[in-house]
Parts: structure tokens; C-alpha cells; sequence
């Protein structure tokens, strides 16, 4: 009889209980949420990749001529222009083979006017039937072997001062010079004849490889409207430096390499950058940011609305009635803290960016912020593997 009695005043306690927990619950306030509402609008879009510079003329300064280095004239490092002596050899045995080949011009032409005068006496005489026309053979086969004499003695004296001005050595370009690899004094032959080198950097080549699945997505995007890529393909290209600031001057891609890397799986492009204030040095690994693509009628979601469960990515939205639904979504390219969805928004859908964890399906929000959208800039997709 006291149990029954116990239960009996139990349970309307528990009723009154749970009435008051629904009530509580019934009155608790709906969540504070931002909102975006989604406004398709053609972005432009750029893809990264890393290259290397490259000077767009490296010349080796070597000797031609085998003998001493007398002296280094230029300083190491610095900058040089188009025809500056930078090495000088010991011109004293090259000038004395030039005397002499000089000589030797000078005895062949001797030779030479003596076979001349002798032709020009044996002529009247052949006529006049005094002398045999044997002799005016050899008389004519003197003269010209005189005369070719005298051409390759001359042939001997301009090889001769070829040589001799192959001791001062210039350089052909206007760049920035290297270290000296052969020191003064040193004899100079064709085992170490090359001296240094000199770069041209006014202008410069960014080397850079874009793989084939890379490629293979781009072109299947552009093919389904996804990408629309600049009139001619007349890409603009920035260089990123290593403290991640961006090089002032742009350059375009000028080469495409036809043969595919089987080793790296790649194609090779080269950039031409302007380097007017030789900030720039050959070797360099950068950054090379491509841009001038855009994607037509994109949709941007910050990448913190966008959530991934078992079945994939998804976000939360608001209907007419400000209740939240998950939507699954396609994703596709980041765009700096922003994610392009390919599939599974329109045009007004109102996509929850904060307050996401306070919302259940179904559960009513309230809005107390509207995005009106991701700012479009210049998209940077992630670096190209």
C-alpha cells in the first residue's frame, strides 16, 4: 500500500517535470547565423606553379689561343657591358708569329714581281718566235705559283693577327660577369681555356612545368564552360619571391616545350619576365602565379561553410522560412579562403557561414548578418604536385 503511494506522488512530480523541461525547451531562442547569399559572377582565376630562372643569354667567356693569362681586367660580380676586355694574355709570342708571317709575305711578294717581270719579257719574245712556247709554259706556271704563294702567306699573316687579337678577351653581351676560374699566370690551353662566364639579366626566362593531369583538367573545364582562358591564349604571368612578395614586373609565356617529360610527367613552359633592375638572378626557385582565366557565372563559398561528412561535402542553408537544410555540394578549386562549388547551389541560396554548430535540420535561425559574397579577385588555386 506505501509503494503504490510513493508512485502515485512520483508521478505527477515527473509530468510536472517534463512539462516544464518542454516549455523550457520550446522557449529556448533561435540560433544567430551568417549568412551568404549565393550571386554567380565570372571570377578570374590564376594557377601556381614553381620555376626557376634562367638567364635569356649565358655566354662562356673562353681563351682561343693557347699561352699565359697575364692578367684579370675586370672586377668578379660585376656588371659588364658588350665588348669590356675582361682577360689578357701574353700577346708577345703572338706578335712575333705575326712578324714573322709578315716576313714571309713580304719575300713571297718579292717572288711574285720577279715572275712577273720574267712573264712579261718571255710574252714578246714567244711572239716574236725568239723563245719556245715551253717557255712561255714555265714562264706562266712561275707566276702563279708565285701568286698563290703570296695568297696563303697573306692567309698566314691575318691567322697570325686573328691570334694575336685573340689575347685580349672581351665579352660579347652586357650582363652580370661570375668569378674568375683561371687565375693570372696561369697557362691557358684547351683543358681549361674556359675563363668564366656572363649573364645577360636585363630580361629573363622562368622555367616552370605543369602536369598532364593538370593540363588534362584544364582543358576538359574549358570544354564543359567551366574556363574560359584569355583571347589567344595570351596569359599574364607573376613571379613570387621567396619572402612571398610579388616581383613589380609581369611577364607572358612566350615558349611550350612539344615533348612530354616521360620522367616527371610534365610539359615545359618558359616565361619572358622584364628585369630592368637586375633584382632577379639566374638559378632562383620561385613561384609563378598564371593568370588570366576566368570561370563564367562561379559560385564562391568561404571554406568554412563548407563541411564534410561520410557522403562528401555539404553546407547548411536557409529556406524561405529561415529553417537550415543540408545541401551536398560539388567542390572544386580553392580561391585563397574561398571554395568554388560546382554543383548543388543556385542563384539566391542563402548558405550559413557562422553559427553552423548551434543549428540542427529543421532548426529555425535567425539571420543577423548577410554577406552579399566573396570578394572576385585574382583566385590562386593550389600549387600545382
Amino acid at each position: 500500500m506505501m509503494r503504490w503511494l510513493l508512485i502515485a506522488l512520483t508521478v505527477p512530480a515527473l509530468l510536472v517535470g517534463c512539462e516544464k523541461h518542454e516549455a523550457k525547451s520550446q522557449a529556448r531562442p533561435p540560433a544567430e547565423v551568417t549568412v551568404l547569399e549565393i550571386v554567380p559572377r565570372d571570377t578570374p582565376v590564376s594557377f601556381e606553379y614553381v620555376g626557376q630562372t634562367e638567364s635569356t643569354r649565358q655566354v662562356q667567356i673562353r681563351a682561343r689561343v693557347d699561352g699565359f693569362l697575364d692578367r684579370r681586367v675586370y672586377t668578379e660580380g660585376s656588371l659588364v657591358k658588350a665588348g669590356d676586355v675582361m682577360f689578357q694574355q701574353d700577346p708577345k709570342p703572338f706578335q712575333a708569329a705575326l712578324d714573322a708571317a709578315m716576313g714571309a709575305l713580304g719575300e713571297q711578294q718579292a717572288r711574285l714581281q720577279t715572275a712577273n717581270d720574267n712573264l712579261a719579257r718571255v710574252k714578246p719574245l714567244t711572239a716574236q718566235k725568239a723563245l719556245s712556247q715551253r717557255d712561255l709554259d714555265d714562264a706562266v706556271g712561275q707566276q702563279q705559283a708565285a701568286a698563290a704563294a703570296v695568297s696563303s702567306a697573306r692567309a698566314e699573316v691575318e691567322q697570325a693577327q686573328l691570334n694575336l687579337g685573340y689575347t685580349t678577351i672581351t665579352t660579347p653581351v652586357t650582363g652580370l660577369s661570375s668569378y674568375a676560374q683561371v687565375q693570372d699566370g696561369s697557362y691557358v690551353s684547351g683543358a681549361n681555356s674556359l675563363l668564366t662566364y656572363v649573364a645577360q639579366i636585363d630580361t629573363l626566362w622562368v622555367n616552370f612545368s605543369v602536369s598532364e593531369n593538370d593540363l588534362l583538367r584544364l582543358r576538359s573545364e574549358k570544354a564543359a564552360g567551366l574556363l574560359r582562358m584569355p583571347a589567344q591564349d595570351h596569359f599574364l604571368v607573376d613571379v613570387i619571391l621567396a619572402d612571398g612578395s610579388v616581383f613589380p614586373h609581369q611577364g607572358r609565356i612566350t615558349f611550350a616545350n612539344a615533348d612530354y617529360n616521360v620522367t616527371t610527367g610534365t610539359y615545359l613552359l618558359r616565361a619572358t619576365i622584364p628585369n630592368p633592375d637586375a633584382v632577379l638572378r639566374p638559378g632562383q626557385f620561385v613561384r609563378v602565379r598564371v593568370s588570366g582565366a576566368v570561370r563564367p557565372n562561379a559560385i564562391l563559398v568561404p571554406q568554412e561553410a563548407v563541411l564534410q561528412g561520410a557522403k562528401g561535402h555539404f553546407v547548411v542553408v536557409l529556406d524561405a522560412e529561415d529553417k537550415a537544410e543540408i545541401r551536398p555540394v560539388q567542390v572544386g578549386p580553392w580561391d585563397h579562403n574561398d571554395w568554388f562549388i560546382l554543383g548543388g547551389l543556385k542563384a539566391g541560396d542563402r548558405v550559413v557561414t557562422d553559427g553552423v554548430v548551434h543549428l540542427n535540420p529543421g532548426a529555425k535561425a535567425k539571420v543577423v548578418k548577410t554577406l552579399d559574397g566573396p570578394n572576385p579577385g585574382a583566385a590562386t588555386s593550389p600549387p600545382a604536385k
